[in-house]
């Protein structure tokens, strides 16, 4: 939509309400014509709008393409992301319109407002496949194929000393809850924090000594706000079952409940991770240790287990993880004291 005015100056200004981008464009001139084949010569630059692509068209297009494919909580994160971050500022143009130096520039804009290199990395990866299957099934142009994503920085994760550790077991020995069942069971068996909530009587097996992991529950992201859901885990590889240690059964088999009952709760409604999370943080400040994730527990687990003498590739099974060099490369930490130890054990030949 255009309109044209005469100004007080004696120019002609021009006015083209842009709908991609909902805002407008301004031209001017010493005549009408002049401004005229000026917004012309602006439309004929950006071609045929009928037979082109949004990068939103093409977000949407996608997200409905890889629904059948992935997990509702992946499609959430695709969705919030997108939402957040993409659409707003890419969404109105049309592909072949989206440049490298436009990527690399929301890039600098996210990491300068604070945005993990890894959080930025996510979202272009996420432009960067949906171009992608742009560029196969439609066969547009893709002009970011080439972006380098920003590099990702490892955060060190927490992780208590044995003095801690122990201080820790010895609290969660003394002060029994089904809380305190909940953090042992993922001391000494490495559970993800969601496959603990959505953990019930039923996956357990005293006669077997085994436990069964078959669920996991999160809060994601919804149209109308969040909601809980209860999917299977993480990959194919997260659904095990993993051999239970003495000290565990016994605790389990004190506080054991109805079969369809979740174990954090002994009811058949859940409890959420956030809701955890809270609970172990009073857990530990009741205790007097510093403040530490919950997802700590899982690196304490890998950590001991190879202390223990155990081989990779069982740890990486228990863990859940489709390869053992996550295992090696995430999981397991090995202190200053650990280091000492193995060097003094070198010997040369005089």
């Amino acid at each position: 939509m255009k309109n044209i005015y005469h100004r007080r100056d004696g120019r002609y200004e021009g006015r083209f309400s842009d709908e991609r981008t909902n805002g407008t464009k301004y031209f001017y001139g010493r005549s009408r014509a002049e401004v005229e084949r000026k917004i012309a010569d602006f439309i004929a630059s950006r071609g045929n709008s009928d037979c082109r692509l949004t990068v939103k068209m093409l977000f949407d297009e996608w997200l409905s393409a890889v629904s059948v494919k992935v997990k509702e909580s992946t499609l959430a994160n695709y969705r919030g992301k997108a939402d957040a971050h993409i659409l707003p500022k890419f969404g109105g143009l049309f592909t072949d319109e989206l440049s490298a130096d436009m990527v690399r520039g929301f890039i600098a804009e996210r990491l300068s407002d604070g945005l993990s290199a890894g959080y930025t990395a996510d979202m272009v990866i996420l432009l960067k496949s949906v171009m992608k299957y742009g560029e196969r099934v439609h066969e547009i142009k893709n002009n970011i194929s080439e972006v380098i994503l920003p590099k990702r920085r490892r955060t060190e994760i927490f992780l208590p000393d044995k003095a801690q550790q122990k201080c820790l077991e010895k609290h969660l020995s003394l002060n029994k809850s089904l809380t305190s069942l909940g953090v042992t069971l993922c001391l000494y068996t490495g559970l993800r924090l969601g496959e603990l909530c959505a953990l019930k009587w039923s996956d357990i097996n005293l006669s077997d000594r085994t436990l069964s992991v078959s669920k996991t529950i999160q809060r994601i992201r919804c149209q109308h706000g969040t909601r809980l859901v209860i999917t299977e885990p993480k990959s194919m590889s997260s659904v095990r079952v993993i051999p239970l240690p003495d000290r565990v059964l016994s605790l389990l088999a004190n506080n054991m409940s109805a079969g369809e009952n979740y174990l954090l709760s002994g009811t058949q409604k859940p409890i959420e991770p956030r809701t955890m999370q809270y609970r172990f943080k009073a857990l530990l400040k009741k205790a007097n240790l510093p403040s530490m994730h919950f997802h700590a527990l899982r690196h304490v687990f890998a950590t001991n287990c190879v202390e223990l003498g155990f081989d990779v590739k069982s740890l990486s099974e228990i863990l859940g993880h489709s390869g053992v060099e996550i295992t090696l490369n995430r999981y397991v930490h090995s202190s200053l004291e650990r280091k000492k130890r193995f060097m003094k054990k070198l010997c040369f030949a005089a």
